[in-house]
């Protein structure tokens, strides 16, 4: 990783680890930004949709610090921020705030999810089983982003795609994808309410999303 530039907040003078990796991530905004590009390397405004409570001022200061230390780069032609290894590196970190607050009162669901911070959610909240018969494929369409998940006895996996090929799509925004995930209404009732939509086998969508529950899971044995 790089060494921090002059320009680098160093906020914690302790030879801790932790208190290092805060230095470079630890500002507001700096973990969700890295969420946001996660999947998928974006330009500036598709970060900002995905985080509708930043600044742009403030957006471009994390970005220039994530850049600093090498969490990130930027293609300045094409105007593309992408993260290096360093900061493909962060999911774990992101999966374990996630697992850890499951833990903790006021989560709040109604306030916006982004398309990015449902897929990580969906990577914690797979409900275990090592009798399930095999691993089953889905399509998430939120317009601007679409992501193909496998999931399987015990893991799920997401990928950023152009197009999903696979036996179903279901398609909205982050908060009413959310719904569809977690909560206790079927699939059809809510296509039929137009919370969602949804193309191809509906039967199986069903099923996946009865894979997952929001709430800590027990821990997966190998």
């Amino acid at each position: 990783m790089a060494k921090p530039s002059e320009t680098s907040r160093i906020r914690y003078d302790e030879g801790c680890l932790a208190s290092h990796a805060l230095n470079l991530i630890g500002d507001r905004w700096a973990l969700l930004v890295v969420r946001e590009l996660i999947f998928a390397p974006k330009r500036f405004q598709m970060i900002r949709a995905g985080l509708p409570g930043v600044t742009a001022s403030v957006l471009t200061a994390r970005l220039a610090q994530l850049r600093d230390v090498g969490v990130l780069t930027h293609d300045d032609r094409l105007g593309i921020y992408a993260l290096t290894d360093a900061g493909h590196a962060l999911l774990p970190v992101l999966d374990a705030l996630c697992r850890w607050a499951l833990l903790v009162p006021g989560h709040d669901p109604t306030r916006f999810i982004s398309p990015s911070a449902l897929m990580i959610s969906m990577r914690v909240n797979l409900l275990p089983d090592p009798a399930r018969p095999a691993a089953a494929r889905a399509g998430f369409d939120f317009g601007a982003e679409r992501f193909v998940m496998e999931a399987d006895r015990l893991h799920v996996t997401t990928r950023a795609v152009d197009r999903p090929d696979t036996p179903f799509v279901l398609k909205g925004n982050g908060n009413s994808m959310a719904i569809a995930v977690y909560g206790p209404t079927p699939l059809a009732q809510l296509v039929a309410n137009g919370v969602i939509d949804a193309e191809g086998d509906l039967t199986a969508a069903q099923e996946f999303v009865d894979m997952f529950r929001l709430g800590a899971q027990p821990a997966a044995s190998h």
